[in-house]
Order: structure tokens, then C-alpha cells, then sequence
């Protein structure tokens, strides 16, 4: 059973699912859909076509799918998905995108911390970890299981890939490859996010393989194309490093170094 306050507005084009809690003094717009077991705490702001999956909780003072930044939008239909079982902290912010017909989205199981800011166009997987004051321009893409420390700022259409980590004020201007640890400002490459590859159950073997991809990255002074070559020759196959190659491969503005 549903437990709306009082002073909550809830506009009748909203779509309730079933045991939603909404506080008081929340706001949620006409287009927008709250799945099942969502619970929206006070002071909230939800509008625009955003929907927030099952067991989500929207925490006090968070602004989701308010209007684009982007000085380029012009109207119309735009898209904020939020997963399930997600945690968005105070203050956090989540824009709508800029064109009709994109989407903001953030996955399933994230726990996004006070003061993030989500732009238009991001793409978030599942599992990721936003610390405080994480700040995502737009189109930026990130991959399940990221982790980010405090006050990261990351440029726009920058990708972010899988269980890789970036450390606490760190400035992003280009794509971090996938489970590696990165930080500083520029930023860094400082090794393979060991920890994190336990922690989701990444297979020694693949992980001793991923450390000599990442030698062969960052320590024989070679150019990447040459260290991608070499990957493919010298080291055993694996679908983690096929991953990683593939990423590297894709990226349009370059890995950091």
C-alpha cells in the first residue's frame, strides 16, 4: 500500500506502482513513472519522462530529469532511467537529455552520494559507486562496477570502463581503460585495480593477465597501437582482456596514459 504525504505534489499523469512512499514537500511531474517498493524521501524533485525502478530511494533535495544544461536543447520529449535498487543520495542532480528520443541513464544497484551531478546523454551501468561531489558532463559512459572517489570531475564523452577505479579529485579528460586504477590531476595510470577484481570475483589467472596487459601498456615505452599488437601476440586470451582491447580499440579520445 501506497504512502503518499499530504503535502506531496503528485500530478495525476503520474504512474504509482504498488507500496511507493512519497514525502512531504516532494514534487513529482506528470510524465513521470515511479516503479514498485520506490521510496522518494521529502524535499524531492522527479519531472520530465523519468522513470525510477523498483526499490529504488531518492533521498532529500535530489533534482531528477529536470531540463538539460545544454543550451543546445530545443524542446520536446527527453528521457531520464533510473534503475532498480539504486540510491540517489541528497542533493544529487540527473538531467534529462538534450535531443527527443536520448536518455540519461543511470543502472541497476548504484549508489550514487550527495552532491553528484549527472549530465544529459550520460550512460551509467550497474554497480557503480559515485562518491560525493562527482561531477559527469554530458555523453559521458560508464561501465558496471566503476568505483569514484570524492570531487572527480570527468570531461564530456569521456568513457569510463568496467571495474576500473578513479581516485578522489581527479580530473577526467579522456577514457580510463577498464580495471585499471587511475588518479591525479592530470590524471594517471597507477596499475590494476586488484582489489576491485577480487571483490567481483575476477579469476587470478585472469588477473595476473590483465597486470602484464597493463605492463605492456604503460612500462615498455611503446606506442599503444604497438602494445596492443604485442597484447595479442604474447598474452593468452581471456574474456577480460578481449574486453579491454576492445575499449582501447573504440576509444575516440584516447586512453590516459
Amino acid at each position: 500500500m501506497s504512502v503518499i504525504h499530504p503535502t506531496a505534489v503528485v500530478d495525476k499523469g503520474a504512474s504509482l506502482g504498488a507500496d511507493v512512499e512519497i514525502g512531504a514537500y516532494s514534487v513529482v511531474g506528470p510524465n513521470v513513472a515511479i516503479c514498485d517498493k520506490v521510496r522518494i524521501m521529502p524535499h524531492v524533485i522527479i519531472e520530465g519522462w523519468t522513470t525510477v525502478g523498483s526499490c529504488s530511494t531518492v533521498f532529500p533535495f535530489a533534482s531528477i530529469g529536470t531540463q538539460t544544461q545544454d543550451l543546445k536543447y530545443a524542446g520536446g520529449k527527453t528521457v531520464v532511467q533510473i534503475g532498480e535498487r539504486t540510491t540517489l543520495r541528497e542533493y544529487v542532480t540527473v538531467n534529462s537529455s538534450t535531443i527527443e528520443g536520448n536518455v540519461t541513464r543511470v543502472g541497476n544497484d548504484c549508489h550514487i552520494l550527495g552532491y553528484c551531478h549527472i549530465a544529459h546523454e550520460c550512460s551509467i551501468g550497474d554497480g557503480v559507486i559515485m562518491s560525493n561531489c562527482t561531477q559527469l558532463a554530458g555523453h559521458v559512459t560508464v561501465e558496471d562496477n566503476v568505483g569514484f572517489g570524492g570531487m572527480v570531475g570527468v570531461h564530456q564523452f569521456v568513457r569510463i570502463g568496467r571495474m576500473s577505479f578513479v581516485g578522489g579529485f581527479t580530473r577526467i579528460a579522456q577514457d580510463v581503460p577498464p580495471f585499471l586504477l587511475v588518479e591525479g590531476n592530470p590524471a594517471v595510470a597507477h596499475g590494476v585495480n586488484s582489489v576491485g577484481l577480487r571483490r567481483r570475483n575476477v579469476d587470478a589467472q585472469s588477473r595476473e593477465t590483465l597486470k602484464d596487459a597493463y605492463r605492456i601498456l604503460y612500462r615498455e615505452n611503446l606506442s599503444t597501437a604497438q602494445a596492443l599488437e604485442k597484447i595479442r601476440l604474447e598474452l593468452k586470451p581471456c574474456a577480460d582482456l578481449e574486453h579491454l582491447i576492445r575499449f582501447i580499440e573504440a576509444s575516440e579520445r584516447g586512453i590516459i596514459k
